[in-house]
């Protein structure tokens, strides 16, 4: 929407304020939450701006969208062009170049001259008005010239003055003179513009790339280098063994759960029961105890100094840290002593643990935000800005859909106003209008409903509904599995169906990531749910990582192909394509000369038949699968065969014929 529609505030006199200016531009687009906060995209990234626009009569108009820096100063404008003819609706692809809050307007104008070449198609042929319709786009034209700068077309375009002016010539032939590809180019670079009319500025938030684009990795530092017998923790100095592996697998980011003391008070035991013995661990997320609470180091792990260098041991290797970050804390948390106003009380005076029935967290307590808003706000900001201080640029935020909106809005807000680098991701497995508004107020990243999206109807809907309603603010991060959820699809179906959650992760969002032990295909549940059995979270679990069947070498092919591959790295590019198969689905993504084609057995079982329909811009075409280094030559219509057991999917890159 424009500004003007989508702040209806009455005028003092009780008015509402006009909708539409003279030339009327309405219902642009990307806005979020009626422009009151920004639209997103990252460095370098294309991304549509379209509008409505339209005039009365049969007068032709132009359009444009003008981007202006987070200084105010506005980059050449980009023309637009109508999407589809007859809709009024006009776009332009534009790009930003560095981070900061930019704004966009849409500029809408009617173009005297196209309208002139519209009459005079019709009069001249016609014998009407000769001379006067020749002589108006004389004069035209010499208001052009007037406005192009040397060196940048005014000879061409005086050339067609004197042309249309040549009563030497036929009136047919003077008219070709204004018609030449030389003036049209000149036209378009410099068109002359009446009746400007400006949308009301819309905000746009730009953010560094990773915002958007990233593979991520998940592991407990407790648990590598760990011994089971004895029991003894893993440290940050044999966590650190583990990264070049991970940044051999092509990953971008490291996210480690908390690392902070763990509390004793009714700390959990195996597989979440309530009888830890003396050598059970806890859970991280049970955040405090007498050695600290969110600005400590759990000692187990080491000291400040190790987890310093162990983040500078992941930079030495192209990986980021992402931190958890928990805004709870444990019965032993010094919290509880020191602010016991930051927690809800029942009726006999106790602190309220944390529930989710019917599951129980007796060794959480959660917050209670109405009591000190302004004391909790400024205490998150200090943990925060201890942890960036020591190498930490992204956060993975638990649970903040139970935390109010108007918390993370001013904490966010306050953080990327002086670091504008920083990301958060938000674990928000919510009610859509929750997830999205998080969105809204400032995180950079959502988890998603993916994990339960399985069929092709599932996939190709919730996928258009992110590309398309919420692409302009919720960029999604497909983890293929967490510590807290096994996706029922992974637990019976065997190495095939890691690989194709793996596929339709890492090719559908341009942010995707994996828990430690997905590539040795950790697949046992607790009971009928989707709770790992003898889960990390309550244990220390050591891997063989010496293992060779694994999905390793998937992963490490589908990281290198993101990286090669800029249309993977985008979300907004996404287009479906027909099979005739529901066990089969295909979808294309394109960014600049950067064209791949993916197709996915959905069947981890089967061997899947489909016949996959291409558009026909893209028949005929040579494409290779990066997966096997074949090549074949597609048409509209193209069969295909995958068999789980070997491969379930191709990735094609497309290298279109003459």
């Amino acid at each position: 929407m424009t500004d003007l529609a989508a702040r209806p505030q009455r005028t003092p006199s009780g008015e509402l304020p006009p909708l539409a200016g003279r030339i009327p531009v309405i219902d642009v687009s990307p806005v979020v939450a009626q422009g009151r906060r920004p639209a997103k995209a990252v460095v370098g990234e294309s991304f549509l701006i379209s509008a409505t626009v339209f005039r009365e009569g049969h007068g032709r108009l132009g359009a444009n969208v003008v981007l202006r820096d987070p200084d105010g100063r506005p980059g050449p404008w980009v023309p637009m062009r109508e999407l589809a003819p007859g809709t009024d609706r006009w776009g332009a692809e534009v790009t930003a170049d560095a981070i900061g809050r930019w704004s966009f307007t849409v500029e809408a104008w009617s173009d005297p001259v196209a309208s002139w070449l519209d009459r005079a198609g019709v009069k001249i042929p016609a014998g009407q008005d000769l001379e006067l319709t020749l002589e108006e786009g004389a004069l035209l034209l010499e208001r052009v010239a007037a406005g192009v700068p040397e060196g940048g077309g005014r000879t061409a375009v005086r050339t067609a003055v004197a042309g249309l002016r040549d009563r030497d010539r036929t009136p047919l032939d003077r008219l070709a003179a204004a018609l030449l590809p030389r003036v049209a180019a000149v036209l378009e670079r410099y068109p002359l513009r009446e009746l400007v009319t400006s949308s009301a500025p819309l905000p746009l938030q730009v953010e560094r790339r990773r915002a958007l684009y990233g593979s991520w990795y998940e592991f407990f530092p407790r648990s590598e280098g760990a011994t089971l017998n004895p029991p003894r923790s893993g440290t940050f100095r044999t966590a650190a063994e583990r990264l070049p592996a991970i940044a051999a697998m092509g990953f971008d980011v490291v996210y480690l759960p908390p690392i902070h003391p763990i509390g004793q008070a009714y700390r959990k035991g195996p597989n979440n029961t309530l009888t830890p013995g003396p050598d059970d661990v806890g859970s991280p997320w049970a955040i405090g105890s007498p050695e600290g609470g969110h600005d400590a180091i759990h000692p187990d792990l080491g000291t400040i100094e190790d987890f310093d260098a162990f983040v500078a041991r992941a930079g030495e290797l192209g990986l980021e840290i992402a931190l958890d970050f928990a805004l709870q804390a444990s019965p032993d948390h010094p919290w509880v002593n020191k602010h016991p106003e930051w927690f809800s009380h029942r009726i006999d005076g106790t602190i309220a643990y944390a529930e989710n029935p019917p599951k129980k967290y007796q060794d959480i307590y959660p917050i209670n935000f109405d009591q000190d808003f302004d004391g909790l706000v400024a205490e998150t900001l200090r943990l925060l800005r201890h942890w960036m201080g020591h190498g930490v640029r992204i956060f993975r935020v638990d649970n903040p859909h139970t935390k109010p909106v108007h918390f993370w809005e001013k904490v966010l807000g306050e953080i990327n106003r002086t670091d504008p680098d920083i990301i958060f991701l938000a674990e928000a497995f919510t009610r859509p209008a929750m997830l999205q508004t998080l969105a809204k107020v400032g995180f950079q990243q959502s988890y998603t409903y993916f994990t339960w999206r399985t069929t092709k109807q599932e996939l190709t809907e919730y996928l258009t509904e992110l590309t398309e309603e919420t692409g302009a603010f919720l960029r999604p991060n497909f983890f293929a599995s967490t510590p807290d959820i096994l996706p029922r699809p992974l637990q019976h179906a065997g190495p095939a169906a890691f690989a194709i959650r793996a596929v339709l992760a890492a090719t559908l969002s341009p942010s995707y990531g994996i828990y430690a032990g997905y590539e040795l295909y950790e697949s046992a549940p607790l009971g009928d749910g989707e709770e790992y059995l003898d889960s990390e979270k309550y244990q220390l679990r050591p891997r063989d990582w010496t293992r060779t069947d694994t999905l390793a070498p998937l992963l490490t092919r589908l990281n290198e192909l993101r990286r090669a591959h800029p249309a993977l790295q985008d979300l907004r590019n996404l287009e479906f394509l027909e099979t005739d198969n529901d066990q089969v689905i295909a979808y294309t993504k394109r960014t600049g000369d950067d064209r791949v084609i993916v197709v996915v057995n959905l069947d981890p079982e089967q061997v899947q038949e489909a016949i996959v329909t291409v558009p026909e811009e893209l028949a005929p075409a040579k494409v290779r699968c990066e997966f096997n280094g074949e090549e074949y030559r597609w048409h509209r219509h193209n069969y295909v065969r995958l068999d789980p057991s070997r491969s379930p999917a191709h990735l094609l890159t497309v290298r279109q014929e003459p």
